[in-house]
Order: structure tokens, then sequence, then C-alpha cells
């Protein structure tokens, strides 16, 4: 089998690359990025590649799967571009796909997919999916699920996968999630129990998480087994504000979500912080997800806890972790994070 990797150098990208390397029903791989890695895996040729500009046809053509995990985070004060990178690009991805009549596709897509939901019970794949109106990052994921509801009906020889994880961890991505989210200003010594004396009890704060190595494996079933359609992703325990502090050893303070959102507002609209006060909106509506399909059809049993895979994210804060790739690596922040600084926080690196 060879399978072509979009998005081959980020967090779950470096994560199934590793693993595809290492199945033997995977003859050769070819990973897809903007920015060349020196980071090398067996079976594994590399190319550069943006979905929003290159041909891509000629990339798929041979190949027995794509996966996209492509994906622009910033900039967050663009939603134009990230519009045209994610939404446009995708839309090529799945069009390329088709011309060079390759006969799996699969995407990531995400939690962030589904409409607002229950906190309190999970809900299976067939929730809607309209995502959160007002947050770029989840408007895009459900515009790219509509579409791909079009490509299923249009071209039902192509068997076409989706799986919706939760929020990914492990320890070297934990740079780049920094740096997407938080921002330069995040003391990187603080992430460590015991270290952070309070944290913000916010009603409805409530979410699902997994290992990337444990995404990437739900990656590698969906590609060796005949499935099709959606499929949720998470591990146990869902995470809430007790669980995250008892991690942390954090005395909880109950916090409105309002008195929440209008100091990370305040901060997004200084670039002080990239992460959008729309995104933490979406995150409080975000439902429970139910992973019993991808338990049962693929097989699929995560190896990690959620909070084993908090746990990888904050040692990994803590250590500045990376790889040999220009998502991962820390060195992408420059010295003292001044790359950071110089292209405008929320921007594109």
């Amino acid at each position: 089998m060879r399978v072509v990797v979009l998005g081959a150098t980020g967090n779950i990208g470096t994560s199934l690359v590793a693993t595809l390397a290492a199945e033997p029903a995977v003859t050769s791989l070819l990973g897809l990025a903007r920015r060349l890695p020196t980071w090398r895996a067996e079976k594994t040729e590399w190319a550069t590649c943006d979905i929003a500009r290159h041909d891509l046809v000629e990339h798929f053509r041979g190949a027995d799967a794509v996966v996209h995990l492509a994906w622009l985070f910033q900039p967050t004060h663009d939603p134009v571009l990230t519009w045209n990178t994610n939404v446009l690009g995708g839309i090529r991805v799945f069009e390329a796909a088709v011309a060079a009549s390759v006969p799996t596709l699969v995407y990531a897509s995400s939690v962030g997919a589904y409409s607002p939901g229950p906190k309190d019970r999970p809900v299976d794949e067939t929730w809607p999916t309209d995502g959160w109106p007002t947050a770029g990052y989840t408007r895009e994921k459900a515009y790219l699920e509509r579409v791909l509801d079009t490509v299923e009906r249009d071209h039902a020889h192509m068997r076409v996968v989706r799986l919706r994880p939760g929020f990914i961890f492990k320890q070297a991505a934990a740079t780049e999630q920094r740096r997407l989210f938080a921002g330069p200003l995040l003391p990187h010594h603080l992430a460590r129990p015991g270290l952070i004396p309070v944290l913000p009890d916010v009603p409805g704060l409530r979410f699902q998480a997994l290992h990337s190595f444990d995404a990437a494996d739900a990656f590698r079933l969906a590609l060796l087994h005949p499935v099709r359609g959606a499929f949720n992703l998470a591990a146990d325990p869902v995470v809430d504000v007790a669980e995250l502090s008892r991690l942390l050893r954090a005395t909880r303070v109950p916090l409105p979500a309002s008195a929440v959102r209008a100091a990370l507002s305040a901060a997004w609209r200084l670039h002080l912080v990239p992460a959008s006060p729309q995104l933490f909106d979406a995150v409080l509506r975000l439902p429970i997800m139910d992973t019993e399909r991808a338990r049962e059809e693929l097989g699929w049993q995560p190896r990690h806890s959620a909070l084993d895979a908090i746990s990888e994210f904050l040692e990994g804060l803590h250590t500045a972790s990376g790889m040999h790739t220009p998502p991962l690596s820390p060195g992408t922040s420059g010295p003292a994070r001044t790359h950071e600084f110089r292209t405008g926080i929320g921007k594109k690196p």
C-alpha cells in the first residue's frame, strides 16, 4: 500500500508517519508539507506542497490512499487567509484525489465540526456538524464536512473516512501548541504540577483528549479496514477543571465564563495571545463524543488516558520539547521566541 500524507510534519502527521512506517501493509509513504523536515522515517520520501497553490494530482497518482491532515491555525486575525487555505485548499485536495482515482481518502475532521451539544451525555457520529458559526476553526471544519458529503454522493467508488478526534497532545508537539494557542508570553517553567496555584473553574468547561500516537493508530486502522463514514476519537476520562486541578495540584476558583472571555478577548485584540475568544466560545459548547463505533468497527483502543496525554503535553511545555520538523521545532520560535514577536502574535509564522 502506498500512502500520501498531507500535513505530515505536524502533531498528528509525525505520529502517523512513524506509525505507518512500522506497518507491514504499508510499502511506501509520501509526506507532503509546506516546509521540508530534517526528520526522517523508514519507507518515507518527502516533497514540498502547499495545498492552496500547488499541483496535487501528480503527487496522488498511483497512491492507494491519501490522508489529509494539513491545517493552518494562524493567522487568527485573518479568517479569509485561513479559509482560503483550509477550506479552498481542502476542496483542492478532495478534487485531486478524485482526479487521480485514489481509492481511499481519509480526512482529519474534529470534534470542532460538531454543533453545540450536551456535556452530560455522549453523542454519536449522527450529531449535526454545523460547528460554532463565529469561530473560524469550527466554521471551516463544518464546511468541509458538507463538501465531503458531496464527494461521497458523487463518487461512491471512493472510500471516504472522516475521523473526528478530541484535543490531541504529545510531548513533542507542546512547543508548537504553545506557539499556536498561548503565544510567546507563556512562561514554560510554570507548566509543572504545583507551580500553578489556581485554575479558573468555568462552568461548562469539559472536553475530551487523546494522545497523538493513539490518534495515529486510528488513522492506520481506517486505512487497513474497509470502513466508511465518520468515527469519533477520544480517550477516557472526560476532562474538566476538577481533573485538571488534581493533575496540576492547583486550587479551583469559580469564575463566570463571561469574565474569562472578556480577558481573553482583550488579550487577543492587543495581539498578546493568538487564540481567539470565538474559539473559547466554541470549546464551551463542544459536545461529549461517544467513541463506541471506533472501538467496535476499527478495533481501536487508546493506549494512553486523556490525562496521560495532557501530562505529556505539560512535560513538553516545561522542557520546550519538539522534533526536527518546522512546525514542531523549538527553533521555529527563534531565540527568546523572537520570531513569534516579529511575525506578530496570531499571524502566520
